[in-house]
């Protein structure tokens, strides 16, 4: 056993430090905070980016791209994976999975399905978006598909 190798025990805990306790505590008269200046007081300190009056190097350098995402089409998704603990025959939509907790929440856009997963039981699903990897899947196993 080396002096490094020691540590505390198991799920010891090291008190807090209070600071400002008298100058035989180590941390007393200043508590840690040096003397006078903006960082000294209660509230002080300057937030991040801030270069004293400059302008911050954030608004010095151009801005670069495009960002769309006020206009993203969000589907709620699901993949035929998820499907398959359905009974044969059941018509799948958009409600029917928010009932059931397939779902979450029902995105504005509709529900879009997703080819990830196997599927061995014909289903009647009414959807906006199938991939064509779900598409093959759901034809393969006689079910039929209603895009809306």
């Amino acid at each position: 056993m080396q002096i490094g190798d020691l540590k505390p025990a198991q799920g010891a805990t090291t008190k807090k430090v209070r600071v400002g306790r008298g100058i035989g505590s180590g941390i007393g008269k200043t508590s840690g905070r040096g003397h006078k200046g903006q960082n000294a007081r209660s509230g002080g300190g300057v937030k991040a980016g801030f270069e004293g009056g400059n302008i911050p190097l954030i608004r010095k350098i151009p801005i670069r791209g495009f960002n769309n995402k006020d206009f993203k089409k969000v589907y709620s998704t699901i993949n035929v994976g998820d499907l398959d603990v359905l009974d044969a025959n059941t018509e799948v939509d958009i409600n029917f999975l928010y009932e059931n907790r397939f779902i979450g929440k029902i995105q504005p856009y509709g529900l879009k399905i997703l080819g990830n997963g196997e599927l061995t039981k014909p289903l009647i699903i009414k959807a906006k978006k199938v991939t064509a990897a779900a598409k093959e899947k759901i034809e393969k196993v006689g079910g039929k598909i209603i895009e809306e």
